[in-house]
């Protein structure tokens, strides 16, 4: 076997290792549930009761004594609840046969609505049908009396055999050790269970100190400042949620039991208690705890009365506590995605049982604690975790590369709720374009994929131009193109404009056209090109953009320069300084008046090794962000526009942006 396996790839030996080990851990978390429960349980009470034996011994009680009190108190309150839980049942118990005649007269009710209707009818046909197919072939016809056997024993003369004797076995009466033994067996697992579970909260809270430093010294020793801090702020982080959660499921049972004690609900503790702890149970929880106190009210009440206020003040009751109380109270997650709840219950319940369906949240939120902070089990996050698994870049070049224009679009008005047209570009759409160009510097995408991504992406501008506010909303349209304060605000400024720290735009740059961007390579930079021509516009500079293409030397003398003030020249490749020079060279000559600022897109990912040799050669300013770009037309002077042009109206509207680059 040894033999076979060194004879693999190391990729295949690796997924080998992987898949032995995760069946290894499902094997030993099944066969050993009876040990790893009542651990898994202490655990999870442990960083319940952790923050209370901390504010014990903050106050000089030592080390011990808070451990022992805290406890003592939690078992003194785990003993009460079991007892009241107890004395709950046995009254409900007795009181059970008086129920009885309510609910049989309304099933025979219900059965009655059913007469003579379509269910009746489906019901005759399946008896006769049964009728049909189980019927017994007819006896044999014997003269006579009786079956074939006594006509035998007639003609043959033999006498009948005597009837057998019946035999009866009485079990002796039991002995007192013997009801003993039988009473408390049932009983002798869960005691167990709790004494282990007892014994490993104590050591747990005593030895909490050096079961920390064991699991930095497992996943963390080469940098024990990280690991120490990531593990602390985790450890206080699951143990403030489980006592949230404890505390809402308490409050939401305590409710609920007022509530039926005020409809008349019998055993409205216990009902109370139910609900509380079946709410530990993701999405299921509280309609299995709403069942019992339906089927109560309804034996109760001869009517539906009781049964429809019990109902109306369930659904009050969860959908305050599930959309108002647990949002503000721990963000309405428990850091976990939907269907990796849904997979925890099935699989911990799988394993464990109904202890492993109450356990399966608080559980894997612990696996996804540390995945958060400890490397090595960072696979656990993203897999369990409710955060995204790619950054909102990497998902908007990954709908790009799928030619899915609508679903970054959706991503985009999702952004544009908390940001602006040119933030969302700045934080999300020039760096998913920087990917798509370092997947280009390594050849993995050829000039028809990236064709395809650029027109992609201006499906995109097309869709946020459409969603625009016009010129009759001018703070929402401030408020969509708005590019922030400046990052240096003098004290003129906020004398001259208190409301409004953004300058108006120069003369220069409103004529329709003032402002040309072009690509400087590649269909990526085109994209980006027609993104930034939309946020000038937005912002009353009358732009325009013209395909990298129109750079060439064959083209670079049909460019239409007339009117242009300025030339942004995109850029997402900077790792060619003689390129960029060679480019900016050809646009001097081609537009020796005009003046140039330089797109560099590129150094949003980081500066490289070739910006200090393009800063020696490139002389003319550069930007990195829109926001810049922006400001940057805002801070010009006013002057002159450089070539006369034919008078046309300003850029007051959004116009087409991508048909110049289609």
């Amino acid at each position: 076997m040894a033999q076979v396996t060194a004879t693999l790839p190391s990729s295949e030996r690796n997924s080998t290792r992987t898949l032995a080990t995760c069946a290894a851990v499902i094997a030993a978390l099944y066969f050993g549930s009876e040990i790893l429960v009542p651990i898994a349980l202490a655990i999870l009470l442990g960083f319940v009761l952790a923050p209370s034996v901390r504010k014990l011994q903050k106050l000089g009680l030592g080390r011990i004594p808070p451990v022992v009190i805290t406890v003592m108190i939690a078992v003194v309150f785990l003993g009460a609840l079991g007892a009241l839980i107890t004395t709950q049942l046995r009254d409900l118990s007795n009181d059970v046969p008086r129920y009885e005649r309510t609910i049989v007269r309304k099933i025979q009710y219900l059965q009655g609505m059913s007469t003579g209707g379509s269910m009746q009818r489906i019901e005759d046909a399946i008896a006769t049908i049964s009728k049909a197919v189980n019927r017994q072939p007819e006896a044999q016809v014997v003269s006579g009396s009786g079956s074939p056997a006594a006509a035998t024993q007639q003609t043959t003369g033999e006498k009948p055999a005597a009837a057998p004797m019946p035999v009866e076995i009485i079990a002796p009466t039991p002995s007192a050790i013997d009801t003993i033994l039988r009473v408390s067996a049932p009983l002798v697992h869960p005691v167990a269970t709790a004494g282990i579970v007892l014994i490993f909260v104590v050591f747990i809270l005593l030895q909490r100190e050096d079961l920390r430093n064991r699991a930095i010294r497992l996943f963390g020793a080469t940098d024990l400042q990280r690991t120490t801090a990531a593990i602390d702020d985790g450890a206080k982080r699951l143990s403030r949620y489980l006592l949230t959660q404890c505390a809402v499921n308490t409050a939401s049972g305590i409710i609920v039991g007022i509530s039926l004690w005020l409809i008349g609900v019998p055993s409205p503790i216990l009902l109370g208690i139910i609900f509380a702890c079946m709410r530990f149970i993701p999405y299921v929880g509280p309609v299995i705890g709403s069942i019992v106190p339906l089927v109560l009210a309804s034996a109760v009440d001869p009517g539906w009365g009781m049964v429809i206020w019990t109902a109306a003040m369930l659904l009050a009751v969860e959908s305050v506590i599930g959309q108002v109380v647990e949002p503000f109270a721990y963000g309405h997650n428990t850091g976990l995605s939907p269907i990796a709840i849904i997979i925890a219950a099935t699989f911990w319940t799988v394993l464990w049982g109904p202890v492993g369906l109450f356990l399966s949240t608080p559980l894997t939120v612990c696996l996804v604690v540390l995945g958060r902070h400890v490397e090595q089990l960072e696979f656990l996050d993203v897999l369990l975790g409710d955060r995204p698994p790619l950054a909102p870049s990497e998902t908007f070049y990954q709908r790009l590369l799928a030619n899915d224009p609508v679903e970054a679009s959706d991503q985009a008005q999702k952004c544009l709720s908390a940001m602006s047209v040119s933030e969302y570009y700045d934080a999300v759409a020039l760096p998913g374009l920087l990917l798509a160009q370092g997947d280009v510097a390594q050849n993995r995408l050829d000039h028809d994929r990236q064709e395809q991504i650029k027109a992609a992406a201006l499906d995109v501008v097309e869709d946020l131009e459409r969603d625009a506010p016009g010129d009759d909303q001018p703070d929402d349209r401030q408020k969509f193109w708005s590019t922030g304060k400046p990052t240096e605000v003098t004290d003129a400024d906020v004398a001259t404009k208190p409301d409004d720290l953004v300058p108006e735009t120069p003369p220069q740059f409103t004529k329709a056209g003032s402002v040309l961007c072009v690509g400087a390579r590649g269909p990526l930079d085109d994209a980006a090109a027609a993104m930034l021509v939309q946020v000038f516009l937005g912002h009353q500079i009358g732009a325009r953009c013209e395909s990298y293409t129109a750079l060439s030397k064959t083209e670079i003398d049909h460019l239409d320069v007339a009117g242009v003030a300025l030339i942004c020249l995109s850029a997402l490749d900077g790792s060619s300084p003689a390129f960029l020079r060679f480019v900016l060279r050809r646009l001097r000559r081609r537009a020796p008046r005009a003046h140039i600022l330089v797109g560099a897109w590129w150094r949003i990912g980081g500066l490289r090794d070739t910006d200090e040799e393009i800063d020696q050669v490139v002389k003319d300013p550069k930007v990195t962000t829109f926001v810049d770009a922006i400001r940057y037309c805002m801070s010009q002077p006013p002057e002159g526009v450089v070539d006369a042009v034919d008078p046309i109206e300003t850029a007051a509207t959004l116009p087409a942006v991508v048909p110049a680059l289609s």
